[in-house]
């Protein structure tokens, strides 16, 4: 599959000093949510202009894994084939704290940045000391694992100053509970917050890695969820700063 990587040129302040060390890309996840409605849409926000990484940007909703993801116990479990994809490239292979980690950073960030609830109804009680995910189980719902999909995994070049690992899950807006689709909780970290149909949303001010994942949405959503899931997953990573994709 040939698809166009557009990268989206850095600010002077985010190239990295040809003297420095490159960063260590950091662990990240990122949410798409589609509601269906006359045509697919999907949430997406602007990052603010004093955000020192892709300020101005639209993106998904997402952010840094945090160590309460990995060590939190939930009762239900990834889709093999979606544990298995993330296993692939990560020195964590043999445990599932890692990948389960982070789909449920993607979770909890998704929380913490548009006040939307993942998941489903808690057949029990469930807590934790971290107050996001506190917050989170006070609304009598655990994460919904097995209802997501794992599509993409971008690792950020070696040329900016920040760099992330991020792993793009997809979910349907069915598994939103409580508030549904409601952003009036939403914290104000991602400006002008919204529904936008896919056929507008590529054309908003996006990073290069953004416009790759749209494009891959827009063509998961003509699928069935089983189609779905036998579709393979990529990884988009730069080598000698040329984006090469590959499949998991």
């Amino acid at each position: 599959m040939n698809r166009h990587y557009d990268p989206t040129p850095p600010r002077p302040s985010e190239y990295r000093d040809g003297q420095v060390r490159a960063a260590r890309p950091r662990d990240a996840a990122s949410l798409i949510i589609v509601r269906y409605r006359d045509t697919p849409e999907i949430l997406m926000g602007r990052r603010a202009a004093s955000h020192k990484f892709m300020p101005n940007k639209y993106v998904f909703p997402g952010g840094r894994l945090d160590v309460a993801d990995q060590r939190l116990r939930v009762r239900t479990s990834l889709q093999p084939s979606v544990l298995n994809q993330l296993r692939k490239y990560t020195t964590a292979a043999s445990s599932r704290a890692k990948p389960n980690g982070l789909a449920l950073a993607a979770i909890r960030e998704t929380l913490e940045e548009t006040g939307l609830v993942i998941g489903r109804t808690a057949s029990g009680q469930l807590k934790s000391k971290n107050p996001s995910w506190n917050s989170y189980f006070q609304h009598g719902v655990e994460p919904a694992l097995d209802s997501l999909e794992f599509i993409a995994r971008a690792i950020t070049p070696s040329y900016r100053v920040r760099r992330f690992d991020t792993r793009f899950f997809m979910i349907d807006d069915e598994s939103l509970y409580a508030n549904g689709d409601d952003l009036t909780a939403a914290s104000g970290e991602l400006e002008e917050l919204g529904w936008f149909p896919l056929h507008e949303a590529v054309k908003l001010d996006l990073p290069g890695v953004t416009q790759w994942i749209l494009r891959e949405v827009s063509e998961r959503v003509k699928l069935s969820a089983s189609e779905r899931l036998l579709r393979p997953t990529f990884l988009l990573r730069f080598i000698n700063n040329q984006a090469v994709e590959t499949k998991l």
